[in-house]
């Protein structure tokens, strides 16, 4: 199996509809931690994180021994402690499976700020655009760990979306939002593609009713050390129209971008192909990447495949 240099995080949602809301996958690669290499905040105050309420929320002790609550700018993650609304969620179902799906993403986020800043010394940055306290008479700051704005990484990974307020850098958090809503990460993966379509490159969507082709089988898992056992780590793809579909060109990628590339193929509806991570004879059957390492992640990655002309027709999360 893979290894990723991230923190495992968020949620899966299949495209068979919402019945699977709420089991783990990777956290994506996570872009510039300010945004458009904007600078980091000037921090003012150095304090020591003491405990994480949530992903968006913390108590802090400064150099005296004082103490404080500190609510990031900026930033919504789903809660934890109440029940969540998915109607302040851009496409997220308003049913128990969308509620629990949040509740499951709060706690992940949560998770990842205990990973990040519990018991460090971080920096606090304030925002000329905001008051200094919230209505909790909460700090309201930016947090900065390790020279990269918490804040920002939060919505860039998918654990957040932007609080509606006015701040500085309100811009630069949209278009992070937006990047990790379209790509799917984190709490994004509760959103229901069947009701929303899948957003792709060009700016359109494909929903599960268009794309004939799915991902019926991830097999992620093989028997004994994946690395040594490639062609029991594989992907089962199917033809559920009522026309042949012609494979050839269409490319197959997990989260990490390694890409294959289908030669020659084409499916008759109901009919099958097993994509094998190792190296084997290719047949109408199976396919084999020739990969000398195991691709998919045990613990959850996603299965994207792109036609000949780059235009997305599956895309399967698992975890």
């Amino acid at each position: 199996m893979r290894r990723r240099s991230l923190v495992a995080v968020a949620l899966l949602v299949t495209l068979a509809g919402c019945s699977a809301f709420s089991a783990p996958v990777q956290e994506a690669s996570t872009p510039t931690a300010t945004g458009s290499d904007a600078p980091l905040p000037q921090v003012t105050l150095e304090v020591r994180v003491t405990a994480v309420v949530d992903g968006d929320t913390i108590r802090i002790a400064y150099p005296n021994g004082t103490a404080d609550t500190v609510r990031l700018v900026g930033v919504d993650t789903p809660e934890v402690n109440v029940e969540n609304d998915p109607t302040e969620f851009e496409g997220v179902p308003d049913t128990d499976a969308g509620r629990a799906c949040l509740r499951d993403a709060g706690t992940d986020a949560s998770n990842v700020a205990k990973d990040a800043l519990l018991g460090r010394t971080v920096g606090l940055a304030f925002d000329p655009g905001t008051d200094r306290r919230g209505y909790y008479d909460r700090l309201l700051a930016y947090v900065v760990v390790e020279d990269r704005l918490f804040n920002y990484r939060l919505l860039a990974a998918g654990h957040a979306r932007v609080y509606d307020s006015e701040f500085s850098r309100a811009e630069r958090f949209y278009s992070a939002e937006t990047t990790a809503r379209e790509d799917r990460r984190g709490l994004w993966r509760c959103v229901d593609p069947a009701a929303t379509g899948t957003p792709v490159a060009d700016g359109g969507t494909v929903t599960p009713s268009e794309s004939a082709l799915v991902v019926s089988t991830v097999h992620a898992d093989a028997a004994g050390n994946d690395n040594e056992n490639l062609n029991d780590e594989y992907v089962v793809f199917e033809n559920r129209g009522e026309s042949s579909l012609d494979l050839t060109g269409w490319m197959v990628s997990d989260e990490a971008g390694r890409v294959y590339t289908f030669d020659a193929l084409t499916l008759a509806p109901g009919e099958r192909v097993t994509l094998h991570t190792g190296s084997g004879t290719d047949t109408e059957t199976d396919r084999y990447w020739g990969q000398s390492g195991a691709v998919w992640n045990n613990d959850g990655d996603t299965v994207t495949v792109r036609d000949a002309g780059g235009r997305l027709v599956a895309h399967r999360p698992y975890g």
